[in-house]
């Protein structure tokens, strides 16, 4: 485990870096007005802009609470939770992907084959799903967590469904902030960490409580 947790400081790291370079510039850029007005200046194409922007926060410092902000400022609340959720779903499956095709050589190595084998397991357990839940809300770990997802080559279904689970509540409670002209209330923060493991739980019930389907004799 201590060799899985190594890998978690150096994803961590290579998100936090673009942070810490370009982090304050992409701040004072991206204030809800000015995200607003860019998107505007995309005309037609702002959800497409909007999506995009969420997407590539795998790679830059891109504040995705304020553009989905702007989404639902600009587009209402229904659609601009839409379109805010699609962005963080691509971006989960991007990091996902991405660390599934490429990361994983350069993981083994660092962690051995027991330190893989044990990350493995981790993903492919319960626990894995409500990790990949509870990043979503968080900085940075949603990109690491979804990472690690994919290096362990965690059963796509449930990382989806994960997924999905901790982003969709996310978009809406941000796209409503913009909608209502909210910037910081506290009910975002009971909203978005409260709703994804109340959603995952229930889904994961219903799952248990499926019935197994008989084998052919």
């Amino acid at each position: 485990m201590k060799r899985l947790f190594v890998i978690f400081l150096i994803l961590a790291m290579l998100v936090l870096v673009p942070f810490l370079i370009w982090g304050d510039s992409f701040g004072e850029a991206m204030s809800l007005e000015n995200t607003v007005k860019w998107l505007r200046s995309a005309g037609a194409w702002a959800w497409v802009a909007g999506i995009g922007l969420l997407i590539i926060d795998l790679f830059l410092p891109i504040l995705g609470t304020v553009v989905m902000s702007a989404l639902g400022l600009v587009y209402g609340w229904f659609f601009g939770g839409i379109l805010s959720a699609m962005g963080s779903i691509g971006a989960g499956l991007l990091a996902y992907g991405l660390a599934r095709k490429l990361g994983r050589k350069a993981a083994h190595l660092v962690t051995g084959e027991k330190g893989f084998e044990e990350g493995e397991r981790l993903f492919r357990r319960e626990l894995g799903g409500w990790l990949v839940v509870l990043s979503r809300w968080m900085p940075v770990l949603p990109e690491v967590v979804a990472c690690l997802a994919g290096i362990a080559k965690m059963p796509f279904g449930r990382f989806m469904a994960a997924l999905c689970a901790g982003s969709v509540p996310m978009g809406f409670v941000f796209a409503w902030i913009g909608h209502t002209g909210q910037e910081k209330p506290m009910m975002a923060l009971i909203l978005s960490s409260g709703l994804p493991p109340l959603i995952w739980g229930a889904f994961r019930l219903l799952y248990n409580r499926k019935p197994m389907a008989k084998p052919e004799s």
